[in-house]
C-alpha cells in the first residue's frame, strides 16, 4: 500500500504564489515518474506538470514559465511552485506517484481570487 498526501494548497490573489507538497509513504520500491494533475468544477482532470526520477521535466503549455516541478528522492516527495496565479489556475490540485502502480493523492483546493 502506498499512501499519498498534498499539502500546501490555498486562497491567493491573482499574481500570487503557492507551493504545493506531495509526500509518498508506505511500500515505495523505486519512485519514476510523479507528477501534478488538476480538476476545475465541471472540467476533466488535467496534466500539470510531471518529473522523473532522473529530474527530467515536462510542463503543461498553460503552465509554462510560471509553475516549477521539482522533487527530493530521498523524501519521495515532489513540489510545485506556482507563480504568477491567474484565476483559471483555480483547482483541486491532486499528486500522482508511479511506483509498481499509479497511484493518486485526495488533492488539494488552490483558488486564485480578483
Amino acid at each position: 500500500q502506498v499512501h499519498v498526501v498534498e499539502s500546501g494548497g490555498g486562497l491567493v490573489q491573482v499574481g500570487g504564489s503557492l507551493r504545493l507538497s506531495c509526500a509518498a509513504s508506505g511500500n515505495i520500491f523505486s519512485i519514476n515518474v510523479m507528477g501534478w494533475y488538476r480538476q476545475a468544477p465541471g472540467n476533466q482532470r488535467e496534466l500539470v506538470a510531471t518529473i522523473t526520477r532522473g529530474g527530467s521535466t515536462f510542463y503543461a503549455d498553460s503552465v509554462k514559465g510560471r509553475f516549477t516541478i521539482s522533487r527530493d528522492n530521498t523524501k519521495n516527495t515532489v513540489y510545485l511552485q506556482m507563480n504568477s496565479l491567474r484565476p483559471e489556475d483555480t483547482a483541486v490540485y491532486y499528486c500522482n506517484v508511479n511506483t509498481r502502480g499509479s497511484y493518486w493523492g485526495q488533492g488539494t483546493q488552490v483558488t486564485v481570487s480578483s
